[in-house]
């Protein structure tokens, strides 16, 4: 499974001759491909080209006098094998920004739905334009509603635009939307198990605290948020229930007592308790919640969030032992 899209950083001198050669005649040899002048104005300091493959495949490349960065949902051609990988955000601004807007364009362009989304598209550009993942990404959202059941797509892109709009977990974009994965096979489980996190990280902003993903513990792994308020610093990990519709347990309160205790025998049982489990139950239709809600079921974890959220906003749940949060219910 391909990673995110990412930069590839090739020091050196690069001239139009050099890359008709070492890299246009290869991808025109494995895949056919046009070169052409960017869409968009080059990044000041630097040239620039455009590489379109038969198959739909894109990259873009930028040079100058010592540096070159190539960026591309394709084949890598031999010559930039050996180059180092660097997120988007670690290129000068101007290639960046460039980049980021030329892929915004073709997203946009093939995906017209994505367009009132400013933020979302950009957010999970690294995997809507990545290598394997660009058709499954965007089919999660618009075809699955990114795991809301009895949603339209439209609400549910509604939702986590405004939210990530916030800007809150910009400066973990890569981190974040790498989560989705970038796999040829659309998986549901896992996809739906991601938007859990955002879920849990708005449901936190809106309570004011900030926010730290993959916070590192002493136990030499990570959970899912560091969050702190007033001073006072929280670990939280995360776990998704599949509805039992999708999954062996016959009732909703099985559902979440099971998924619980796959988490708690394992990372936080490592890490020795002291943080708070959230069950973001938000894939189970109405009924199913309120079976769970009205039960109240124990999460053989204390202090444990129960919780589900609609794309209009609504949230309910209810928490299990002394949660050292202040939350909405």
């Amino acid at each position: 499974m391909a990673r995110p899209l990412r930069f590839r950083h090739a020091p050196g001198r690069w001239t139009l001759d050099r890359i008709r050669r070492d890299i246009y005649a290869d991808l025109d040899g494995n895949l056919g491909a046009s070169m052409s002048r960017p869409w968009y104005r080059q990044p000041e300091g630097y040239d620039a080209r455009r590489f379109d493959m038969d198959n739909g495949d894109t990259a873009l490349f930028a040079w100058d006098g010592d540096d070159a960065y190539w960026v591309g949902n394709t084949e890598t051609p031999s010559a930039l094998w050996r180059t180092d990988k660097i997120a988007l955000e670690e290129a000068p601004a101007a290639i960046t920004e460039w980049v980021e807007r030329e892929l915004l364009a073709e997203l946009h362009d093939e995906s017209p739905w994505l367009k009132p989304y400013p933020h979302l598209s950009w957010f999970f550009l690294p995997v809507f334009c990545s290598k394997d993942g660009r058709q499954t990404t965007r089919a999660f959202f618009s075809e699955h509603a990114a795991g809301f059941p009895d949603a339209t797509a439209e609400e549910a892109l509604s939702y986590y635009e405004a939210f990530l709009s916030t800007g809150v977990l910009d400066p973990y974009r890569e981190l974040m939307a790498g989560k989705l994965g970038t796999s040829t096979s659309l998986d549901l489980v896992r996809m739906s198990a991601a938007m859990g996190e955002f879920n849990a990280a708005k449901l936190l902003h809106d309570a004011g605290y900030s926010l730290e993903p993959e916070a590192e513990v002493t136990t030499g792994h990570s959970l899912d948020f560091r969050v702190e308020k007033g001073g006072r610093v929280t670990l939280v990990e995360v776990t998704r229930p599949l509805p039992p519709s999708r999954r062996a347990a016959n009732s909703p309160v099985t559902a979440v007592r099971d998924t619980a205790q796959t988490k708690t025998d394992g990372q936080l049982e490592r890490h020795a308790g002291g943080a708070v489990l959230f069950v973001d139950c938000s894939s189970f239709p109405d009924d199913d919640w309120n079976a769970v809600r009205g039960e109240r079921p124990e999460v053989r974890h204390r202090p444990a969030v129960v919780f589900r959220v609609r794309p209009d906003g609504r949230v309910d749940g209810y928490t299990k032992g002394s949660v050292p949060l202040d939350l909405p219910f």
